[in-house]
């Protein structure tokens, strides 16, 4: 039987997807392994009774994702229609298992300069932020930091050339700043890259509940929705004028200048969560991928958004 050390080694089989999923045993199956995953491997498995995406955990991945509260998650968001249902949750063997949504567009940072797919992209956001689930995850954006932080320390690994705790002090000042309690915090995915986003075809809309699916629900849980929204402009970094437009979308017409005022106030925190997610990868992950590049690039964007505020707002930390 596979391990969950051996699923992450090994090469995907269809005897590896037979013992995942032994009511598939015997019939036809194809396999696809699916780009884009700098965290996991993923394979996207087919047979006549499914079609399914598995995800198979990157190594220690344990140090910052509670892969309970992601399953818990994944069922709460799926009920909401927007994400795809949960079908085998087996964190002794490093899988899930949830539904392939096909038939769609995977977005890309291009198509976050269409102010034509604005309403559809806004929509799930929405949905979630509004939704009231409570998620077992509290995402507190300057304590996830601090964890982050302290989990780079105790793999002893040095990189003097940014100035991490620097930084973090810049942080905690612009936290309490912000000021937003734990108490107003409302359901996030945190995590809304343009790849997280699923475009159903037009011509395979009647087939679904929605229009667009968010997937990977990894760094979800209750946090601040401003963050969340900081979280995706920091990722699709699209020019000043489309992000005003996406947040009069989202804000359809209510409190759309302060809303406005902490996505920005919150921008450096996400850029500086996934520069210390980056330093940490490059030390545990056997994934291929330049993670120190990217988290630079992510280090450089939060000193520039630091920037940004002082000169916008006034706001210097």
């Amino acid at each position: 039987m596979c391990t969950a050390a051996s699923l992450l080694d090994q090469d995907f089989t269809l005897q590896t997807c037979y013992e995942l999923l032994p009511e598939w045993e015997g019939l036809d199956v194809r396999i696809t392994q699916l780009s884009g995953g700098i965290t996991n491997k993923l394979y996207r498995v087919q047979s006549e009774k499914g079609d399914y995406t598995v995800r198979i955990y990157g190594d220690k991945t344990d140090l910052f994702i509670n892969r309970e509260y992601e399953a818990h998650t994944i069922e709460a968001m799926s009920k909401l229609g927007v994400c795809s249902k949960l079908i085998k949750f087996m964190p002794e063997l490093g899988v899930t298992i949830v539904e392939f949504i096909g038939d769609s567009t995977v977005l890309s940072n291009p198509h976050f300069l269409d102010a034509a797919l604005y309403p559809k992209i806004v929509e799930p956001i929405r949905k979630i932020h509004n939704s009231r689930v409570k998620l077992k995850k509290v995402f507190n954006p300057l304590v996830e930091v601090m964890k982050m932080s302290g989990i780079l320390k105790r793999l002893d690994a040095a990189y003097p050339e940014f100035d991490i705790a620097g930084t973090i002090d810049r942080l905690i000042k612009l936290s309490s700043i912000i000021n937003i309690p734990e108490s107003e915090y409302t359901p996030c995915h945190n995590d809304l890259l343009a790849d997280n986003f699923i475009l159903i075809n037009e011509e395979a809309r009647e087939k679904y509940e929605s229009d667009m699916y968010i997937i990977d629900w990894e760094y979800a849980g209750m946090a601040p929705k401003y963050y969340d929204l900081a979280d995706m402009f920091q990722e699709i970094l699209v020019p000043r004028k489309a992000e005003k437009q996406i947040v009069e979308t989202y804000c359809q017409g209510a409190d759309y200048e302060r809303t406005l005022f902490l996505i920005d106030l919150f921008k450096p925190f996400p850029d500086i969560y996934w520069f210390l997610w980056s330093l940490i990868q490059q030390n545990i992950s056997k994934i291929p991928f330049d993670y120190y590049t990217y988290g630079k690039e992510k280090y450089e964007n939060a000193l520039k958004n630091l920037e940004f505020i002082r000169q916008e707002y006034g706001v210097a930390v």
